[in-house]
């Protein structure tokens, strides 16, 4: 559909004439009670913090799981999402980097995010990076799990609704500042956290207004560093049988489909039909390594609001928020192949061990074996900005509207750049699970490791991306309310959404140089020591080109290798790396909504009732560039596509404070535009195997819909104390699954034209279903100094099934099979022990989630295809005391138990941690000391 300017406009002039106020897609709670309920606690403490959840969802139609004030402000925790780890139904993963990274409800990943109810995102995605938000600049959480038609509505897991503070949420003047200095172990690393708020409201002759400043900055510096057991590919045995054309133990490249979902069979004996014989053979990992990865990011952030009430009737508001992410890493990746089948010696027999009763390798040696050391050096900066403009009126003495604005843009830049070098050793020996999932390694000459002299000056890597998205959004919103009657409230509104979006690459490589790494200034070399911190029996030092001085020296680099007459018709100058377009995409929604709230009594107890249904409109152009054609194919397309949405709640009040809530409501997942995209991304033949791989999109994806049912009991009995349970079932449809198939991409200009190509299809669809349990219990008649006791906690069970379209090398669908959902663990809980009593207050907190299944595994190699996550868990610890009734101090401790996150290989009944691990990161624990200071 075409939408013109003027429908904008003319809405405007609409919202300003009515004259009215109400809540809006701004503030996206539909409430039953005012929310002045929960703004009235006082949040000075673990108690209150907790009954102001409470209330949230007490209060709230649909079913509102919450973080209210100190909250946030006061758990041992980073940022948002490890505040959120807390809350039932939430599972986080991805703890690298010193802090948590990713987040899921009730097991799906795709949250829709708002900003004070705005739908937020990270430069050309369809989602935010919640990571990077401060939870210093935060008054609430709100974790919506069921919506109504007056939400926006994309994000099948639901909606995070982060809201920040406001100059009228306070009385007068108030100040409020942060010191933090957090001590990262595995880094050995100090770094501030550090926040200010100011604001301030006046009464004036033109009414009241209030003006709010609040910043924050974080630094964190930390280091992540990982041993991984290579994946699986077939061998000869020592003994080949005669025409087979193998030597002893000689890697097996033909004659079996990798990326088979369950792998080769790994039963001692099984065989291979190669050149009419059948060949026994061993299962074995191809590689063995370490990475030793250094990171800094630095998030700067701040949000001004003004505000200003003329009357009692109207008020408005104009903020600006603003996020940004500066990092870099500096990955220190240390290779080695361990399949090497030269220089085994006279019995090659005695070189390994197996597995009782498989054909799994656990041990071997192995002799002339090729491997590399890479540093890879990567920057990553993003500038998030968000305008808005916000205008609330009352019309009568019922009726309510609400006009909101709002532009933001966001731009995310990377690049890239790595040197390596080579070598061959004598002899490897390697456990590939030495215990606990964690391999053994050594070199005959482990010592040479660190001597540029045994290094060769290997390839080079060189690419950059940017990515930019912006948005114009406009709603309005309106409602009437009766205090009496059948019919309690009627709600309407609409969505307009202008969204662009756009991709831009660079990429450029070069073989190796042939020189010594010594011929380096010693400037341009690093070696790390103390890795693994003693925890494995590996090697602990290595050189390398440092990605620092890379980074610094890129211009060199690139000449340097320009120079090389091998490289004389590449272009490797700066002032030649021009941005080629990968996408350009426009997407215009517009949502509209019907909504009414009813009430009737039954059994002389209130039956409260909401049904709505949301129009949604959706127009998307693209334009495409193919940059592997010479010159660069531009391909533009469109679509569009219409939906209804209903939805319906039911909020029955057994007894005072027992109530049941039963909610319908259906949601969708757009395509990411990235998945749009139907051009390649391509990496070369890097294991000898006779074809690389890539992806490429698909224009023609739709997004994925779900029919969401929820039925809950809560029970209030007490002021700060709930229990609660709720089943809750998603059928979902149009689920994106990876179809694979071997292509031929013409001029690739890699080592290899054959490719397998991997692209996004929406070819399942699943069931998600599960029943959550909750318990905020703070008792009333502990004695003595037990008096201030408290418990918080949570438990989320779940089962998710999905099927899986099984296809052969040419990507034709040829059966089905079934899965788990990726990210989803059928159990997780949490449990908070409080403790608060005169200046005094503690939590001590541990999360826990159950293994499960992250990813696929590149088709690539003869192990089961998914990759899975051990169970992930995490104690944490906070302290605080209140030195006056306005400083205060805080000892912070997260991760006690150094935990570790590890990886193995399983496909249903096949794999596991034992013979099938894979990588084990060691996890940072970090202790922080702070000061607080407020004044309001």
């Amino acid at each position: 559909m075409a939408l013109r300017p003027i429908a904008l406009c003319s809405a405007s002039m609409f919202a300003l004439m009515l004259g009215a106020t109400a809540q809006a897609q701004t503030s996206p709670a539909p409430q039953i009670a005012a929310e002045d309920d929960v703004a009235d606690i006082v949040v000075t403490g673990v108690r209150a913090s907790m009954i102001g959840a409470i209330n949230v969802r007490k209060e709230s139609v649909q079913i509102v799981d919450s973080i209210v004030a100190e909250d946030v402000g006061k758990l041992p925790d980073n940022n948002v999402i490890e505040a959120l780890q807390r809350v039932t139904g939430i599972q986080v993963t991805n703890r690298t980097g010193g802090e948590a990274g990713a987040i899921s409800i009730r097991g799906l990943p795709d949250a829709l995010t708002t900003l004070n109810g705005r739908n937020i995102f990270t430069a050309s995605g369809q989602a935010f990076a919640l990571q990077d938000l401060s939870a210093n600049l935060i008054r609430q959480v709100d974790v919506y799990k069921t919506r109504a038609a007056e939400q926006i509505e994309t994000g099948l897991a639901g909606q995070i609704d982060v809201k920040t503070r406001r100059p009228f949420d306070f009385d007068g003047f108030a100040l409020s500042a942060l010191a933090r200095g957090i001590y990262n172990e595995e880094a050995d690393t100090y770094n501030p956290n550090v926040a200010l708020l100011v604001s301030n409201r006046w009464e004036t002759g033109i009414g009241d207004i209030g003006i709010l400043i609040n910043g924050s900055y974080t630094r964190t510096k930390f280091r992540d560093m990982t041993t991984t057991a290579g994946a699986m590919v077939p061998f000869a045995t020592e003994n080949p049988p005669a025409g087979s054309g193998f030597t002893p133990l000689e890697r097996i490249f033909s004659g079996w489909q990798p990326g088979q979902e369950r792998g080769l069979p790994s039963a001692a004996g099984s065989t291979l039909p190669i050149n009419g014989v059948n060949v026994p053979y061993y299962l074995s990992r191809d590689a063995i390594f370490s990475s030793d990865l250094y990171g800094k990011r630095e998030r700067p952030a701040f949000n001004v609001a003004v505000q200003w009430a003329p009357n009692d009737s109207s008020e408005y508001t104009a903020e600006m928020f603003y996020n940004g992410f500066k990092g870099n890493t500096f990955n220190s990746l240390q290779f080695s192949f361990a399949d090497w089948w030269g220089s085994l010696g006279p019995n090659p027999g005695s070189t390994f061990e197996l597995y009782d009763g498989t054909n799994i390798i656990k041990s071997r040696r192995a002799g002339d074996v090729f491997g590399f050391n890479s540093g890879d050096f990567g920057t990553n900066k993003t500038d998030s900005y968000v305008y808005a403009l916000n205008g609330k009126w009352n019309v009568g003495e019922g009726g309510k509207i609400v006009a909101d604005l709002a532009y933001q843009s966001s731009t995310n830049k990377t690049s890239f750049i790595a040197m390596r070098t080579t070598r061959v050793a004598s002899a490897i020996d390697v456990d590939f699970n030495a215990g606990g999932g964690i391999p053994s390694y050594h070199f005959d000459d482990d010592a040479l490791l660190a001597d540029p002299a045994q290094w060769t000056i290997g390839e080079f890597y060189d690419n950059a991306n940017k990515s930019k998205g912006s948005a114009l959004t406009f709603t309005l919103d309106g409602d009437y309310e009766w205090d009496e009657g059948f019919i309690r409230k009627i709600s309407g509104g609409f969505r307009y959404d202008d969204r662009k979006a756009r991709d831009s690459v660079r990429t450029q490589d070069a073989g190796g140089l042939g020189a010594n790494l010594s011929t380096l200034p010693a400037e341009a070399l690093f070696t790390n020591s103390g890795f693994y911190d003693g925890r494995a029996d590996i090697p602990t030092s290595w050189v390398l080109p440092s990605g620092y001085w890379l980074s610094k020296n890129a211009d060199t680099i690139r000449q340097l290798y320009k120079n090389d007459p091998r490289y004389a018709d590449r272009i490797l100058l700066s002032d030649q790396m021009t941005m080629t377009d990968v996408f350009d995409i426009n997407e215009v929604t517009l949502a509209a909504y019907a909504q009414a709230d009813a009430e009737i009594s039954i059994f002389g107890r209130p039956l409260q009732l909401q049904a709505g249904v949301r129009f949604v409109a959706v127009d998307t152009n693209f334009t495409f560039v193919d940059r592997y054609s010479n010159p660069p194919l531009v391909t533009q397309a469109a679509s569009g596509t219409q939906r209804f949405l209903p939805s319906f709640t039911a909020r029955y009040e057994i007894f005072d404070n027992l109530r049941l809530r039963f909610n319908y409501g259906e949601t969708l997942r757009r395509p990411a535009f990235a998945d749009l995209n139907p051009n390649y991304t391509l990496t070369g033949d890097l294991t000898n195997v006779g074809y690389g791989t890539g992806g490429r999109g698909n224009p023609g994806l739709a997004p994925t819909t779900s029919k969401n049912f929820d039925l809950a009991a809560e029970w209030y009995f007490e002021r700060s104390s709930a229990i609660y349970a709720t089943l809750f079932r998603r059928e979902i449809d149009g689920l994106v699954v990876p179809i694979t198939s071997l292509t031929a991409v013409p001029g690739s200009g890699l080592n290899t034209n054959s490719f397998l190509i991997t692209r996004p299809e929406n070819a399942s669809k699943g069931v998600l279903k599960g029943v959550e349990l909750g318990l905020t219990y703070f008792p009333t008649y502990l004695p003595g100094p037990l008096n201030g006791l408290g418990f918080q906690g949570s438990l989320t069970i779940l089962d998710s099934k999905q099927n899986i379209p099984l296809v052969d090398i040419n990507g034709n669908v040829t059966g089905q099979t079934s899965s788990s959902f990726f990210g989803v663990s059928d159990m997780s809980y949490n449990a908070t022990l409080a403790y608060e009593r005169g200046p005094i207050g503690a939590r001590l907190s541990y999360v826990w989630r159950k293994e499960f299944l992250a990813n696929n595994e590149a088709r690539l190699f003869a192990n089961p295809i998914g990759v899975w996550r051990a169970p992930e868990k995490s104690l944490d610890f906070q302290l605080t005391a209140k030195v006056t009734d306005r400083l205060g101090l805080t000892f912070d401790a997260v991760n006690l138990t150094r935990s570790k996150m590890q990886t193995y290989y399983k496909f249903e009944d096949v794999g596991g941690p034992e013979q099938f691990n894979l990588g084990t990161t060691l996890l940072a624990r970090t202790f922080a000391l702070g000061v607080r200071y407020s004044f309001n």
